[in-house]
């Protein structure tokens, strides 16, 4: 949309909500007043409230996908689909159990340190270019990068694999359209050729070497985890390696720009990388840069005396969830720092995505350097039209 006064003009349902300008009051009503039912508009069910979140992902008859449709239509028999097929986040069931805690041990063994040393210094060369500065390459191209360097590839590779990463998630959207989902298939070709060296490299070395980090890098650190839970397919793991800088995309994006918005704003933060990442930390609940989901029932689930049918979908609304007081005292305050707080932006039980602490140190060392370097950006801007992230137009 391209004004704030259009986006507050817009109707809204939880999905609009997400571009508003400030969503949080609109969901603060939800979580008090309808923190389970069915919306109309949506034709889905509504979890807001910490509670009906929390039973929604924990429950096995809830999957990601809807059961007669586990890959998309628009790119089932392409190589996006096979990719999106094996992605342990797009998938549910015994097999992706096994292979979700061989990514999650890999992610959980990454050198977030050497991670944030890659982001700070990626950011410090694109801002030497001199000129406007360029959020979008900050937020998008330098996650991508630092991951694609952290997974084997060369500053070159990693350039190329940055950007066919943002044209392999356009698929992921229930609204792609066939032109996005046919670039999607191309840049799936793309970086599984650029990925598929550096698995195998990974796979043929017994006792995986120490990379620049002075740890493994991110594909060693997958195969060594499949070896350790007898994971015996090297396909799915070249999959989940693609999705190791798919997930890195959007939400990283969305972390760095509402931070910075959050800085804009006047948010109490000392310039040093340690206020900078409890900062970061505290805007992952308090703008979240994932804000829903959604899950497909497979069988009845009942939550507060609904029933959600088979067939029937769930919008998980993770931003209102973030901000209900039954969990957060004083929840719609920015407070760096805040003690063990309920966070549901990275999701919860056997879908929690594994990689927020990687996503963390990213966000910290770009915003880092453009506070360093003395930057600012708008307190109020436009957001991306998408239905469940949350990213700022700086």
């Amino acid at each position: 949309m391209s004004s704030t006064k259009t986006q507050a003009a817009a109707p809204v349902t939880p999905v609009d909500a997400v571009r508003l300008p400030d969503p949080y009051p609109y969901y603060a009503r939800l979580v008090a007043e309808r923190p389970f039912a069915f919306d109309e508009a949506l034709g889905a069910w509504v979890a807001a409230d910490a509670a009906a979140v929390r039973a929604v992902l924990g429950s096995d008859a809830l999957r990601v996908r809807p059961v007669a449709e586990p890959v998309p239509a628009g790119i089932a028999g392409t190589p996006a689909g096979e990719v999106f097929g094996e992605l342990v986040r797009m998938t549910d069931g015994p097999a992706a159990v096994r292979l979700k805690a061989v990514v999650a041990e890999a992610l959980a063994r990454a050198d977030t340190a050497h991670a944030a040393r890659l982001a700070a210094r990626h950011t410090r060369e694109v801002l030497a270019a001199g000129g406007e500065v360029p959020y979008e390459e900050l937020m998008f191209a330098v996650p991508a990068r630092v991951v694609a360097e952290l997974s084997g590839l060369t500053e070159g590779a990693g350039r190329e694999a940055a950007r066919a990463i943002g044209d392999f998630v356009q698929c992921i959207p229930a609204s792609a359209t066939p032109a996005q989902q046919r670039a999607a298939a191309t840049a799936a070709v793309r970086l599984r050729e650029l990925l598929t060296p550096a698995l195998n490299a990974a796979s043929a070395t017994p006792v995986p070497p120490a990379g620049p980090g002075g740890a493994p890098g991110l594909l060693a650190e997958l195969v060594g985890a499949a070896d350790r839970h007898s994971w015996p397919h090297l396909a799915p793991l070249l999959s989940n390696a693609v999705g190791f800088l798919s997930q890195t995309y959007d939400a990283t994006a969305g972390l760095i720009g509402n931070t910075l918005v959050a800085l804009a704003r006047g948010a109490a933060a000392p310039d040093t990388p340690a206020a900078t990442g409890a900062l970061v930390r505290e805007v992952v609940r308090h703008d979240a840069p994932i804000q829903n989901t959604r899950r497909f029932a497979a069988g009845s689930f009942v939550h507060a005396g609904c029933e959600v049918e088979p067939g029937q979908q769930v919008l998980v609304v993770l931003a209102a969830a973030n901000r209900d007081p039954a969990v957060n005292p004083d929840p719609h305050t920015l407070s760096p720092g805040r003690v063990n707080p309920a966070v549901f932006t990275f999701g919860a039980a056997a879908h929690r995505c594994p990689g927020e602490e990687l996503a963390v140190a990213i966000a910290r060392a770009v915003v880092t350097e453009l506070r360093t370097a003395g930057l600012n950006t708008t307190a109020t801007p436009a957001y991306r039209p998408l239905a469940n992230a949350r990213i700022p137009l700086l």
